[in-house]
């Protein structure tokens, strides 16, 4: 039981970060196409932090998880060895990319669509060179079990990037607009798409110097034969990132390519970048309910014993995830004209693929719950293959229908992507570890959720206090049934202890 309980309490912490810096991420998307002059501008933004998601990946090349295989491996007894092991590959590794962007700064930067500003380019290459280097001491952090530590390091690193981009978005533009000669010597408002890679810069530079006793402190030992297994075993998981990472970043990375027959593609594509942004309330919402629901549903189960027991606790799991996850989109999309008074008129056009991406993760949080069954059964090559039929899907689609199509045919892209992949991954998972998920259940709240919708979006209401206290009581049946059918108030942790007063 206290095992348990350090688990959770550790998730938690862990959590608090991850969550925490998605969060405001997602607040920083309404400061950014408020501040920036156009939405091309944005477009360029999305475009840029694509490729950072993919680089990192590759930079990374699964060393993380290698670093915990073989530091636990009894055959190396020396865990620090397996560190510094990894330190020194990845320092080589991420300061030669560094190096190789510098040398052929103009030819990339005229590759990816911005001659005029190598600038963005080299903080791009900074940052995911400072970034893929400092994941293994964030990674030996966790090993040590010191998950405070490592939760204030990504804290400082969060409330750094909010306060600069506070000081650059809203303090630099009002004292410009007072005395340009206060700050015009460092600060330019034509410059603040760079003022973003900027703020990102500053703060991994800072979680680097925090970081120095991980790095410095530690006797550094280099074991050919451990890098080269760590490699082997690592290279697989770098094939399932990369495949992963496209699913989600290629019709960011190339939709100026596949809509240069459309005039306005970048216009475009910072419309789509941030009407997405708008639907990953889903994921930030998802991954709270593993890292706080998910424990109690286990612990709740402790008593099973054996296969079947642990099989119903990974059922109860999936039938909680959907019941919550449905309740969030309904959540977000009764209450969506909200977000009209945080953005721009000419950001409006784009919500009309926040359902479909808001779909399109709620079918990926059911895969991630449903690749249990691979990673029980050590056959995670079938998540490599899941992936990459993923991105199959996701590029077909992106490239044959984004050039008639546009944005549009990213959202759908991503719908059809998540919703094949979960599909396969539960035939397939059925046949290869058979787990009886409660199906009725999650047609009934999914047949709800669309007679809700349909109803919320069919009346049309002017008014909209009106129109939002209609919705409410809409999402109030939602509760009810939820309440009255799966989830009664006297089980729900703290809310049981008002019912038992």
């Amino acid at each position: 039981m206290s095992g348990m309980k350090s688990l959770a309490k550790d998730t938690a912490i862990y959590g608090l970060s991850s969550i925490l810096g998605r969060f405001l991420n997602w607040c920083f998307v309404f400061l950014y196409i408020n501040a920036l002059k156009t939405t091309a501008e944005y477009g360029i933004v999305t475009n840029l932090y694509a490729y950072m998601a993919l680089l990192l990946i590759i930079l990374t090349y699964g060393l993380e998880t290698g670093f915990f295989r073989f530091a636990n491996d009894k055959q190396y007894k020396d865990p620090l060895k397996v560190y510094t092991t990894g330190l020194i590959s990845l320092a080589s590794t991420s300061s030669l990319f560094f190096l190789l962007i510098l040398i052929f700064l103009k030819p990339v930067s005229t590759w990816l669509g911005y001659p005029e500003h190598p600038d963005y380019v080299w903080m791009v290459a900074l940052i995911i060179a400072i970034d893929a280097f400092t994941a293994l001491p964030f990674a030996y952090l966790r090993y040590q079990k010191r998950p405070v530590r490592f939760a204030v390091v990504k804290l400082f690193s969060i409330f750094l990037n909010i306060a600069l981009n506070l000081f650059f978005f809203l303090l630099c533009p009002w004292l410009y607009k007072i005395n340009p000669h206060w700050i015009s010597w460092f600060f330019d408002p034509d410059f603040m798409v760079g003022y973003i890679l900027v703020s990102n810069l500053i703060s991994s530079g800072a979680v680097l110097l925090v970081l120095l006793p991980e790095i410095f402190k530690v006797k550094y030992r280099f074991d050919a034969q451990i890098w080269k297994r760590m490699i082997r075993y690592s290279f697989p998981l770098l094939i399932l990132g990369i495949a992963g990472i496209m699913n989600q970043t290629f019709d960011k990375m190339f939709y100026p390519l596949l809509a240069e027959s459309r005039p306005n593609a970048m216009s475009e594509l910072g419309i789509y970048g941030a009407a997405y942004k708008i639907a990953i309330v889903m994921v930030m919402f998802t991954q709270a309910f593993r890292f706080a629901y998910e424990p109690f549903i286990f612990a709740k189960n402790k008593e099973a014993s054996g296969d079947d027991g642990n099989k119903k606790s990974y059922s109860e799991a999936m039938k909680y995830f959907i019941i919550f996850g449905l309740f969030i989109f309904l959540g977000v999309m009764f209450y969506l004209d909200l977000v009209r008074f945080l953005m721009p008129e000419e950001y409006f056009i784009g919500i009309a693929v926040v359902p479909i991406v808001m779909l399109a993760e709620f079918f990926f949080g059911i895969f991630f719950n449903l690749s249990l069954w691979y990673k029980l059964t050590d056959q995670t090559q079938w998540g490599a293959w899941f992936s990459l039929f993923g991105f199959a899907v996701t590029a077909i689609i992106n490239i044959l229908f984004v050039p008639r199509f546009g944005y549009m045919a990213c959202a759908w892209a991503a719908f059809f992507c998540y919703f094949l992949m979960m599909l396969v991954s539960y035939f397939i998972g059925q046949k290869k570890y058979p787990i009886e998920y409660d199906l009725s259940s999650a047609g009934r709240y999914t047949l709800l959720t669309a007679i809700l919708y349909i109803i919320a979006i069919g009346v049309d209401i002017e008014n909209l206090c009106l129109k939002l206290l209609f919705r409410t009581a809409l999402l109030s049946v939602f509760v009810v049934y939820m309440i009255k059918r799966d989830l009664p108030l006297k089980e729900i942790p703290i809310i049981n202890k008002w019912i038992k007063k």
